[in-house]
């Protein structure tokens, strides 16, 4: 007997509640040029009915790249599904000022910013030969579930996510981005169990590491 679950009922429609800007101050914000830009407006919801809210201000962070791909490179040994994971150095943590406290390390799966004029699955290839030192063709790559918006209520960023089955004797030193950050992190591969038991302690926090974990092992179950 088939274990495949049914698909569940559709969710009731959302409501369509639309926004206007009406009013830019983005160029008085002081927070453009860098890697994320700061886009300051006014804003007015109008709903359904066609009622209009009075204006709200809102922030948005924008940036050049905006998108991103998350990978996760795989292989079978004795049976055991083993997945590579990549230590990181994520300075928001570092500079966080309350309570928990963090110093800024992270273990995750590959990922990295879509550049202008590459398909997700190219940057997901491009991704795994600067972090992990595999070169793998984009087609080799598949889609693992639909893409996400990690963070809506900041950025209109979308994630993709693939994974690869990949050799293990295949892996060279990986490229890195000549990011002060890429330099000599650590690449490790541990089984996928394990990986799922760490998110579950606490010791893999990333949230986008995490998603694909399970469903890698969704995928393999």
């Amino acid at each position: 007997m088939s274990s495949r679950r049914s698909p569940p009922p559709d969710l009731p429609a959302l409501p369509r509640v639309s926004v206007h800007v009406e009013r830019d101050r983005t160029r008085e914000s002081g927070a453009l040029g860098g890697f994320v830009n700061l886009c300051r407006v006014d804003l007015v919801a109008i709903r359904p009915d066609g009622r209009a809210s009075l204006p709200f201000s809102y922030d948005v962070a924008t940036r050049a790249s905006l998108d991103a791909v998350v990978m996760a490179a795989h292989y079978l040994e004795g049976g055991v599904r083993r997945v590579f994971l990549r230590s990181a150095v994520r300075p928001a943590l570092a500079l966080r000022g309350v309570p928990p406290l963090h110093d800024g390390a992270l273990w995750e799966l590959p990922a990295g910013l879509i550049d202008e004029n590459e398909t997700p699955s190219q940057a997901a290839a491009r991704e795994l030969r600067e972090e992990l030192g595999f070169c793998v063709d984009p087609e080799d790559l598949s889609a693992i579930g639909p893409p996400v918006f990690p963070a809506p209520g900041l950025i209109a960023e979308i994630h993709y996510f693939f994974h690869v089955e990949v050799d293990p004797r295949d892996r060279g030193t990986p490229t890195e981005d000549g990011s002060v950050l890429e330099e000599d992190a650590f690449v490790v591969d541990v089984s996928l169990e394990d990986a799922l038991e760490h998110c579950r302690r606490g010791a893999i926090t990333d949230a986008k590491t995490e998603l694909v974990l399970r469903r890698l092992a969704e995928a393999f179950s």
